[in-house]
């Protein structure tokens, strides 16, 4: 397993969980996974993975910044923020099995999954990246994102390293795609920036071109799988969006020439554009750092999806910003 072992992933769990269950669940937690670390079959793991919903609550996770920290050192793209305490439970009982590398527990594993309900899924799917010879699941996380249910689809998708790791080219693909058709944070997915390819960019072109021939709306995520992949077409379609009416993509078609390095049309849109929100949108481009992290935006429902968007283009974050 690249970047930590089982032993610290089952550490840093008992030091989150300890400080944030009480006794009760802290017990229940403690011996349930000293019981799996002796042996267990199939069926009681099963069984034990399923009983922790008696026992510990779905509360967020919460980590603060230094558990954070510990987590990003301990496993490169690891990001437990959107954990809740059951799934940290019931990931904390995977870790306990003493013969994760032997068929038998790959065995149990899926058979769990294939009998999982939602919550438990969830659980599963993060747990995949701590385990080793991942490789292994590569086939159940490929299922994983072809679910329609958006939380079992970002468990396995967003602040996970597992796809960037194991996925080939093509599953790859369909999970970037699949996450701007149901709505999840595709700048979530973990290594996106460096796995973007002309292939995706040729998709998500596709898409737009489909989406505008039907009189749709580009989703403003698609922008975000171009960075310099997308040649003269995605420049000629970056300039059809500008001349269209949406607002949001104005500011995601200007991040796409900020990521394709096109800072001088970004600038002349900014100077001269007519309309005042334009220019905004350019300027705010230009004065943003272009990672996949910039297109968060269009995910804070709060800000974004209302009448009520900012018009200066503050709504980006900043390149000397140090967000994660």
């Amino acid at each position: 397993m690249s970047g930590t072992t089982t032993f610290e992933a089952e550490a840093y769990l008992d030091g989150v969980l300890g400080r944030r269950l009480d006794e009760r669940a802290r017990g229940w937690v403690a011996e349930r996974a000293a019981e799996v670390a002796a042996g267990v079959d199939g069926v009681r793991f099963a069984a034990l993975l399923s009983m922790a919903s008696r026992f510990v609550p779905t509360e967020r996770l919460e980590p603060d910044e230094a558990e954070c920290e510990q987590a990003r050192t301990g496993l490169r793209g690891w990001n437990p923020e959107r954990w809740d305490l059951r799934e940290s439970a019931r990931a904390r009982l995977v870790l306990a099995r003493a013969d994760q590398e032997s068929e038998a527990f790959a065995r149990d594993l899926e058979d769990v999954f294939r009998y999982s309900d939602e919550g438990e899924a969830r659980a599963l799917y993060k747990s995949l990246c701590l385990l080793p010879a991942g490789e292994r699941f590569a086939w159940r996380a490929k299922e994983g994102c072809r679910t329609n249910i958006v939380p079992v689809f970002e468990s396995v998708a967003c602040d996970n390293p597992y796809p960037f790791t194991h996925f080939d080219d093509v599953a790859w693909n369909q999970l970037c795609l699949k996450a701007v058709f149901i709505g999840a944070p595709l700048w979530r997915v973990y290594g996106l920036d460096e796995r973007l390819s002309e292939e995706l960019a040729r998709m998500a072109l596709d898409l737009v071109d489909e989406r505008r021939s039907a009189g749709r709306p580009v989703q403003p995520e698609l922008w975000l799988c171009l960075g310099r992949h997308g040649g003269e077409r995605a420049l000629a379609s970056a300039e059809r969006e500008f001349a269209g009416s949406d607002r949001l993509g104005w500011q995601a078609a200007a991040l796409a020439l900020a990521r394709a390095g096109e800072s001088g049309r970004l600038r002349e849109l900014a100077q001269d554009a007519g309309d005042a929100e334009l220019a905004a949108a350019a300027q705010g481009a230009l004065d943003a750092r272009p990672d996949q992290g910039a297109f968060r935006i269009f995910h804070d429902r709060s800000s974004t999806r209302g009448p009520d968007l900012p018009r200066d283009g503050r709504i980006f974050h900043e390149k000397e910003s140090d967000e994660r």
